[in-house]
């Protein structure tokens, strides 16, 4: 009998080992998560209307139709001024789809008479009213489809993944950021348009029995009519403040610097209908104030403003920095613009530490309820609310006086029955 040594067993590899666990997950899930299918149009690709006998032949279908309304609308952001509409998408059970050329047919009120009292089926309301409102389309009632999704606790709220989630089809996305107002549109821009309108009121359907089974019914009805009575927004003061990267400028010269620019910018882009985005990045602006060249030729050093484009425009834009340059210190603008509220709330611990505390806590109690209902926090009760309240509590803080601040400023009823309570017992305890 052997009495040599048995070799030790070899140390089990145990990266390898989850990597080839892993490997097996993948090939499993692989197995069973089968692609699925492609969303299809009913019928053939419609031809966009664009006359007023066209028109008239839409309307005439409409009448025998039943049923709400799907409804969308394409811009050309990104590549022309203003968030005008370039096409319109509508389908109706017993109607079809029809698309509509608003290049062509600019005024829509006789559509809006004739569907205008029915239930309008939208994916994110609040961006397409305004263009559609601008053309003579405006709704009475509507169901967001985006919006109920949020107040049902749908993690992905896209057009794409509700469909994917809720009715089983691949929906093609792949002319989102397109640019519409390019004439004539190709077909497949065309189908694209007209697949968002196709499944929207399957989709509401199955929406709305969900809100009801969650006990949310209400409150949904409660949001479609707040969006759909949200008048046109006013002039935004000082407009350019909203300039993205503007955090960067610390002085009051920077920013007339930048609001000379911005104004510049904006007057061009207008009069040439380009976005602005395209005629100087926010980016390059934000440069320009910060720095202040001194030349012509120190402004073109910069990033953006070297390009062929910017270099023929150099005197222009140095132009602007010129005039902001002459204004004396009064003429300046201020850190914020007036009657905008409160403070950005990153500022609030060095200006007023006791509010900033207020909001902390306001804020846990809000996050709080929220994820006991199943809503995101920016639906159970809007930021701005909760800031507002925050910084100017009532004195005394009790729950009357904030029920009527939450009402004033635009709380809906269901949110202030779920919030007040809380937040009337956070802001005291603070």
């Amino acid at each position: 009998m052997s009495t040599e040594p048995v070799p030790a067993a070899p140390e089990p590899d145990l990266a390898a080992t989850a990597a080839a666990l892993a490997d097996a997950v993948v090939e499993d899930e692989a197995v069973e998560q089968p692609t699925l299918p492609t969303l299809q149009l009913s019928a053939p690709v419609p031809t966009p209307i664009e006359t007023a006998a066209e028109l008239s032949e839409l309307l005439h279908a409409l009448r025998t139709a039943d049923g709400p309304v799907a409804i969308d609308a394409e811009r050309a952001s990104g590549y022309r001024y203003g968030q005008r509409a370039y096409l319109v998408q509508l389908r109706r059970e017993g109607a079809g789809t029809w698309l509509i050329d608003p290049l062509g047919l600019p005024d829509l009120t006789a559509l809006n008479d004739e569907i205008g009292r029915h239930e309008w089926v939208l994916h994110a309301a609040s961006q397409d009213i305004p263009c559609l409102a601008e053309i003579g389309l405006r709704p009475q009632r509507i169901f967001d489809t985006e919006l109920g999704a949020r107040l049902a606790g749908y993690e992905r709220v896209g057009l794409a993944a509700m469909v994917e989630t809720v009715l089983g089809y691949n929906l093609e996305k792949g002319h989102s950021s397109a640019d519409w107002s390019t004439r004539p549109l190709p077909e497949a821009m065309l189908r694209y348009a007209a697949l968002d309108v196709e499944v929207l009121v399957s989709l509401r359907d199955h929406l709305e029995e969900v809100l009801r089974e969650q006990g949310k019914w209400e409150w949904a009805q409660e949001e479609f009519a707040a969006v759909a009575a949200t008048p046109p927004a006013a002039p935004r003061v000082d407009p350019w403040r909203r300039t993205s990267g503007i955090h960067r400028l610390r002085t009051r010269r920077q920013l007339a610097n930048l609001r000379s620019l911005w104004t510049l910018r904006d007057d061009t882009a207008r009069r040439r209908d380009i976005a602005p985005g395209r005629i100087l990045p926010d980016a390059a602006m934000v440069e320009a104030a910060l720095r202040s060249p001194a030349t012509v030729d120190e402004l073109l050093q910069l990033p953006v403003f070297s390009g062929r484009a910017n270099r023929r425009r150099g005197a222009l834009w140095f132009s602007a920095l010129q005039s902001a340059a002459a204004l004396p210190d009064e003429a300046l603008p201020t850190a914020s613009a007036p009657g905008e509220g409160p403070p950005p709330a990153h500022r609030w611990s060095e200006r007023d530490p006791v509010a900033a505390h207020r909001l902390a806590t306001a804020r846990a109690a809000v996050l709080e309820l929220a994820a006991a209902h199943e809503l995101p926090v920016e639906n159970l009760i809007e930021p701005a609310v909760v800031r507002r309240l925050s910084w100017s509590p009532p004195d005394p803080v009790d729950e009357a006086a904030i029920r009527a601040l939450m009402t004033e400023a635009g709380a809906r009823p269901w949110q202030i029955e779920l919030t007040a309570p809380a937040l009337t017992a956070a802001l005291a305890d603070a």
